[in-house]
Order: structure tokens, then sequence, then C-alpha cells
């Protein structure tokens, strides 16, 4: 069956964005819609890429290889596992960056960025990129195919699924989305982040917390904080300086745009630095940080650079208050 008829992301003919999830179960269900969506778009003179993590990266890579001839370099393969460790990432560095590549005429790109391996940590951000992709994307002749693991991912991963895509494949049809509901989805990622240290409140050295409190006057600890934290997570000072410079970015917006002063929180669990900010604002653009920032644009890049930066960024912001959290691998 084709995932790229004319309306198969919407459901509505005549319009051009298509964004179908593909319901699969083992690689010969895998393999029968994702190829012919790559070649169909190569026959049709269309750019193509997939973002897929390594298994099936590899798997796609054989089965390409011969179905074109071992012409592979007709296709960008990317291992999503990598480009896409940061679901804040995707749309800016993936999906944007290559449908820019190519503004003139449809492209066609294979994204799966949920597979079994995704942690409950990361999971939030991952449905609030499939919702986003919605918005970012939104009228661009542009067809991006979401496979989905169905046997496993848990059957709440798939229910979400409906609510990001508009179209649902699976081995015995092709069918609209009746859950589909994109913006629902994205403030279903809107979550408070749980406190590892529990409800006391406290933030003590014994506890493993480091904490400062920042306003325009007291920056310079602000990035001091980030790099001595940064260096006793054993990072090397490439990392640690990505580290400040993220730390730097999100006390900026604080200043900005959160009422002019916030916390800086920064621990180390499950062999990750995790450096926190809290400021009294709200975020209202949902594809903040997700939106390619044109060079000769000043500003508007602090949540873009951080999304590149970090191995994860999650996101709790409502009216008056914002958290934030930037993940690094150690």
């Amino acid at each position: 069956m084709s995932v790229d008829a004319p309306g198969a992301a919407t459901g509505k003919s005549g319009e051009s964005f298509r964004h179908p999830a593909l319901f699969y179960r083992g690689r010969q269900e895998y393999l029968a819609t994702t190829v012919p969506f790559v070649t169909g778009g190569l026959a049709a003179g269309e750019p193509v890429a997939v973002a897929v993590p390594r298994p099936n990266l590899e798997l796609l890579r054989e089965a390409l290889g011969r179905e074109l001839g071992g012409d592979l370099k007709r296709v960008e393969l990317l291992d999503m596992a990598q480009v896409g460790r940061n679901p804040g990432r995707i749309i800016p560095g993936v999906l944007r960056a290559f449908a820019d590549r190519h503004p003139h005429g449809r492209v066609r790109i294979i994204g799966e960025p949920i597979w079994a391996g995704r942690t409950g940590e990361e999971y939030p951000a991952c449905l609030q990129h499939e919702a986003l992709i919605n918005l970012a994307f939104a009228g661009r002749p542009v067809s991006i195919l979401c496979p989905y693991d169905a046997a496993a991912l848990d059957p709440r991963v798939l229910a979400d699924a409906a609510a990001t895509h508009p179209v649902l494949v699976d081995r015995a049809a092709e069918r609209v989305s009746r859950g589909f509901a994109p913006r629902r989805a994205i403030a279903a990622g809107n979550v408070p982040l749980p406190d590892p240290f529990g409800d006391s409140g406290r933030e003590r050295g014994t506890e493993g917390v480091a904490t400062v409190r920042f306003d325009h006057t007291t920056l310079t600890p602000v990035r001091a904080l980030a790099v001595r934290e940064a260096a006793a997570g054993g990072l090397d000072p490439d990392r640690a300086l990505d580290v400040e410079l993220a730390v730097n970015e999100l006390a900026a917006n604080s200043l900005a745009h959160g009422g002019g002063s916030g916390t800086l929180r920064v621990w180390i669990a499950d062999g990750r630095l995790v450096c926190e900010i809290r400021d009294g604002g709200q975020i209202t653009d949902p594809l903040a940080g997700r939106r390619p920032v044109d060079p000769a644009t000043p500003g508007g890049r602090g949540l873009l650079l951080v999304n590149q930066l970090a191995d994860l960024v999650r996101t709790h912001s409502v009216p008056g208050a914002t958290t934030i959290r930037a993940y690094f691998r150690l």
C-alpha cells in the first residue's frame, strides 16, 4: 500500500504535508512499507532521508542496497540514536536541516524517534516532538513516515502515536486517525518534572545538589558552578564548555524572559550531569528551541543552542513558572 498518496498525512486531499505512523511487527512488515516509501520517492525525483535507530538503519541499508544496485548515495542515512538522542534536536537538526537543503519540490523522510530503548525520562520529550512535527511542517511539501515497533512498544505509546499522526498504517490497512490531537499531545508532554530529592526541599551538598540563585548581577557564579560540577563529573574540557554554554543560555533566558532572576541546581544521576534552571516566566511558543534561526537574525538562539548541546532537554512551563533540565552524559 502507498503511504504517500495525496492526503495521506491528513486524510484530506490537496494538503501538502503528510505524516503517517507505521505500526510494524517484525522485519518483513517494516521493510514492506519503508522500502517502497524510499524507492517511490527516488523514482519521483524527491530527495530522501532515513533517520532510524542503528538496527533498523542496517536493515534498511541492506534492503535498499539490493533495490538500488548498491547506489546508497542517493539516500541520506542517519542513526537516530545519535542525531536524535535529544528529541528536541530532531526537528531543527535533522528534519528541517534536510528539508531546508531541498526547498524546491517534495522531500521524503523516514524518522523513527521512539524505540524500546527510550527511557521514561525521555519519552515526554519524544511525544512532544512527534506532535510538534505537525506544527513545524504545516503546509510544506514534506512527507515524514514514522515507524513504531508495535511488538515492542507499550500500547500507551501506540495510543499516543494516534494523537500525533493523522494517518495510521499497519499490515491490514491505512486509516485516518480518529484520535489525532497534536496540541493535546503537546500539553500531555508538559508535565511537572519529578524532584529526585523528594519533597523536603533540602538542597544540601550532602544530597549531591549544588544550588545557586542568580539575577543580573550574579551570572558569574552560575557559569562557575556549571564548570565546577562538569569537571567533578569527569567531563572532558570540550564537553564541560558545552555545559557552561548551555547553562549560560538558560540563565540569560531567565533574565530576559523569566522575571529577571532564577535558580540553578546541578546534580549527577544515572550517569548524567543534570542542570536545572527555574524561573518565573512561561514559554508560550511550543516550537521554542526547535525552529532554525536565520544566521542574520539577532537573538532567538538560546533554547535552540541548548537542544544542540545537551543529550536531553526536559521542560515544564505554566503561567508564572518554568523549569528546564538539560542532561549531559558522563
